[in-house]
């Protein structure tokens, strides 16, 4: 889509603005979820009798004995999964290709769950309280912004091909 600027003096330009699409405004900010939970803390780990709490962020677990960089694996998935979001906004001239990525971004939110999940159940011990925090969320907030920004690429697709047709 091009929009017509008016400058200082009066004079027209034109300039490319992708950002008036929907779907690129859905996946920006689904990247800003992305990274806002990559940088807080994800759940809190507190056992039942003894011992402190244990702090669940993507990138390590916080306990009183330091930092574990075990789940790294989390960090790795969501930072691609923010790439992801971000690379596909400037695809907007490939709407198949931005489709099939918006699909993989879903598959790698999935598999952040999936990932913590399994995090939760091998790093926590035996009599404990898991507690998720509301970074916890925004991958789930994610994966619904690039499901929209898909059904919207998907949207424009329609309205192309419905176009071509009439010519």
């Amino acid at each position: 889509r091009r929009v017509l600027f008016r400058s200082v003096t009066g004079q027209q330009s034109r300039a490319g603005v992708m950002i008036q699409r929907k779907q690129s405004l859905f996946l920006l900010l689904a990247f800003i979820a992305t990274v806002v939970c990559l940088c807080l803390p994800i759940a809190e780990i507190t056992p039942m009798g003894m011992g402190g709490s244990i702090k669940l962020y993507n990138l390590c677990i916080i306990t009183s004995a330091g930092a574990n960089y075990s789940v790294c694996g989390l960090f790795g998935i969501l930072a691609m999964s923010a790439a992801l979001s971000l690379g596909t906004i400037f695809l907007y001239n490939n709407r198949k290709l931005q489709s099939k990525f918006c699909v993989c971004n879903l598959f790698l939110l999935i598999a952040w769950y999936i990932v913590l999940g399994v995090t939760a159940r091998n790093t926590s011990p035996v009599d404990f309280s898991f507690n998720l925090d509301f970074a916890a969320c925004l991958p789930a907030i994610a994966a619904i912004l690039v499901f929209m920004a898909r059904a919207g690429v998907i949207h424009d697709e329609k309205l192309v091909r419905a176009a071509d047709r009439i010519r």
